[in-house]
This record gives C-alpha cells, structure tokens and sequence, in this order.
C-alpha cells in the first residue's frame, strides 16, 4: 500500500499543522497530491488504464477547487503551498 497511517499523519503534520487536523485544506491538498504523484507514476507504466486516467483526472479537479478556495481565503498560504509541493499556476 502506498499510503500508510504514518505517511498520511506526517503529510498533514506537516502541512495541516497537526496529526489530528485532517480537514484543514492546505493537508488535503498535500494529500491530494502525494495521492496525483502515485497514480501519475501509475500511469506511465500502464497507459491503458482508463479507470485510473479518470481517477486522477477527478482527483485534479478536486485539487484545483481546494487551490482556488485557498487562493480566495489566504493568498499568502496558496503561495507557500503551490511553491512548496512543486504545483503548477
């Protein structure tokens, strides 16, 4: 499994502020990405896996409304969070 217990605690430690605070959103967009990463990997190797190709594609534009909704709330955080996980825009 690609994602464990500890991976997804230290991932929303690191950016949700603690273990606990999983609804923050800069965590689920961290998490949102670590999950793009995999699945972008995935797809390199198996191109036609189509079930996946529209997993990620939903899972983008979940990502991209979480942006957005940062971006409106707190400009300063989506800076350091788009610089930060490497994101694009």
């Amino acid at each position: 499994m690609y994602l464990t217990k500890e991976k997804k605690a230290e991932i929303f430690k690191k950016h949700g502020g603690e273990e606990k605070n999983t609804g923050s959103t800069e965590g689920q967009i961290a998490l949102f990405t670590h999950r793009i990463n995999h699945l972008t990997g995935h797809l390199k190797k198996n191109h036609k896996d189509y079930n996946t190709e529209r997993s990620l594609v939903r899972l983008v534009g979940k990502r991209r409304s979480l942006l957005d909704y940062l971006k409106k709330k707190d400009i300063v955080k989506y800076r350091e969070l788009i610089k930060e996980l490497g994101i694009r825009k």
